[in-house]
């Protein structure tokens, strides 16, 4: 049965409008190691996460929970500073709440970024990913169960997906700043536990290029809510079995954090060249 989130989270939405500064245009989703852009932006408003009801609390280290409303060159921002992610026992439908509150907030774009490991073996820590395409199939059942089965209208919006407009965008915003951008399919597994080394020689085979343990969800969940979907992708690590180096979550943190420049400029382009009404 489908997962009606407007019932679920009505007082967490009511809660929110009743303090939020402007109905942002733009949701940005900041992955592992990316937090430190929300304060790269003017910021109007921060609401801690832990003040709204049923909001979970996210429990994995570089995930502030915040929301933060934001400005940057006269566009306004929604900055998720804090993802909810399934390996942590929650279930999908908590993990797509930020997605759900920038649709009632009638966002129009959302850019989904995240940390992921090189599956990809021309793809080296500290690279950014245009995720060009997305592999969910390891949470289809769960995906289902929350939006429940598409019709045929639905199945033919899908076939944007992510948004070709967004991804146009962002390839255009790498050009104008030399930025070298990498684009692939972004494979989501559920964690959470790193991926074995035959996992990754499964996924390299059936053509994953990067793999990660978040944003697929969210960007089907905001597709169907009709919102503008891109993604970036900070390439933090080789995938197990690519490298002799134990993998650890610090230094995905670490690695990312030296990326933070490029990935800064990169998505402050990107909400430069995205025109609003």
């Amino acid at each position: 049965m489908k997962v009606n989130l407007n019932a679920k989270y009505k007082k967490t939405v009511e809660q929110l409008i009743k303090q939020i500064p402007f109905e942002p245009d733009i949701c940005i989703i900041l992955g592992s190691g990316l937090c430190d852009f929300a304060d790269k932006v003017i910021t109007e408003k921060s609401i801690e996460t832990s003040s709204l009801t049923d909001y979970p609390k996210s429990t994995v280290q570089g995930h502030q929970g915040y929301l933060h409303f934001s400005k940057y060159n006269n566009k306004k921002l929604l900055i998720v500073q804090g993802r909810i992610h399934f390996y942590e026992g929650f279930s999908l439908s908590q993990c797509v709440l930020p997605v759900h509150i920038a649709s009632k907030l009638n966002c129009k774009y959302i850019l989904l970024t995240n940390a992921a490991g090189a599956v990809n073996q021309n793809f080296k820590p500290g690279d950014l990913m245009l995720a060009s395409s997305f592999n969910g199939i390891n949470i289809k059942k769960e995906i289902t169960e929350l939006i429940g089965l598409t019709s045929i209208d639905q199945k033919i919006e899908f076939l944007n997906f992510p948004s070709s407009f967004m991804s146009k965008i962002i390839v255009k915003a790498a050009q104008e700043e030399k930025i070298e951008l990498r684009e692939g399919v972004y494979w989501y597994t559920k964690g959470p536990n790193y991926e074995t080394p035959a996992e990754i020689r499964m996924i390299r085979k059936f053509g994953g290029d990067a793999v990660g343990m978040s944003t697929v969800h969210e960007a089907i969940y905001a597709s169907c809510a009709g919102l503008k979907v891109g993604s970036i992708s900070c390439i933090t690590n080789y995938a197990a079995g690519l490298s002799p180096q134990k993998l650890s979550h610090s230094d995905v943190i670490k690695t990312a954090e030296k990326a933070t420049h490029n990935f800064e400029r990169l998505v402050k382009k990107t909400i430069d060249l995205i025109a609003l009404p």
